[in-house]
């Protein structure tokens, strides 16, 4: 499909996806989340693509929250669908891509604009960066994931206090939560997310694949399932050619050239 609200590029096998409604600083609306919807599940069948950066247009904002005005006056079957196809279709799409989704946090992550970059695997943020769930203010909660991602990424006390505080934290607070990898002047943002990137594209696509597969999986499941999550992805290893070709470069003494097979 022609994006409308996104700029994509492919360039060196990672695909650069850009929310571009700056003037609304970048907010979620209907078009917005089934054009991310689609350029995932595109990302996912596209054996080029082998890593995804996502930002925002502009210097001010990654995505400053849901565009309130679309369900201002919705039911509570509407809410209800509001969530659940806003989980399924975009947030669990890419915290379940199979391929490194970076997001490179260029200011305001609030509301649904946070949740987006907690689904993302990994997330670098601009010095100038603030993030914060306000929904309470609205009398509402988080939607997409919010109060499952925040809890797993900063623990329950923290994420209670920033649920129902409402408060924002600087993009160096964030950071010695945990809620973001690193912290980066704005000029260095997309390089940084880049050299992330860089380094994955090295390594065996299958291999990084399991390994996120096993990592979502831990700590959601208390009867262990996320041990026998990793076993199972472990042992498919075995079978593929970038196991052999790892093994081998490794005793010749030269890197691999991984083939994604």
């Amino acid at each position: 499909m022609a994006y409308q609200q996104l700029l994509t590029e492919i360039k060196e096998n990672i695909l650069y996806i850009t929310i571009n409604r700056e003037q609304k600083l970048n907010a979620l609306n209907k078009e917005v989340l089934t054009e991310l919807a689609d350029v995932v599940a595109q990302a996912v069948a596209n054996p080029e693509v082998r890593g995804i950066l996502l930002t925002g247009a502009g210097e001010k904002a990654f995505v400053a929250g849901a565009d309130i005005s679309e369900f201002q006056n919705y039911n509570l079957a509407e809410g209800k669908e509001l969530a659940q196809k806003g989980q399924e279709n975009v947030f669990n799409a890419i915290e379940n891509c199979p391929k490194p989704v970076v997001a490179a946090i260029n200011g305001f992550a609030l509301g649904g604009g946070l949740e987006l970059a907690m689904a993302c695997h990994i997330r670098i943020a601009s010095e100038n960066a603030k993030l914060g769930l306000p929904e309470v203010t609205l009398g509402l909660i988080p939607g997409y994931g919010g109060t499952q991602r925040l809890t797993q990424l900063v623990g329950k006390g923290r994420a209670i206090e920033m649920i129902t505080t409402a408060d924002m934290v600087t993009a160096e607070k964030a950071a010695q939560m945990g809620l973001v990898n690193e912290v980066v002047p704005q000029a260095m943002l997309l390089a940084k997310a880049e050299e992330i990137l860089g380094k994955i594209k090295l390594r065996a696509p299958l291999a990084v694949a399991s390994a996120i597969k096993a990592i979502n999986a831990a700590g959601g499941d208390k009867t262990g399932n996320g041990f026998q999550v990793e076993i199972e992805e472990f042992s498919k290893c075995f079978g593929t050619a970038d196991f052999k070709e790892g093994v081998t470069a490794f005793l010749e003494k030269r890197k691999p050239v991984f083939s994604g097979k």
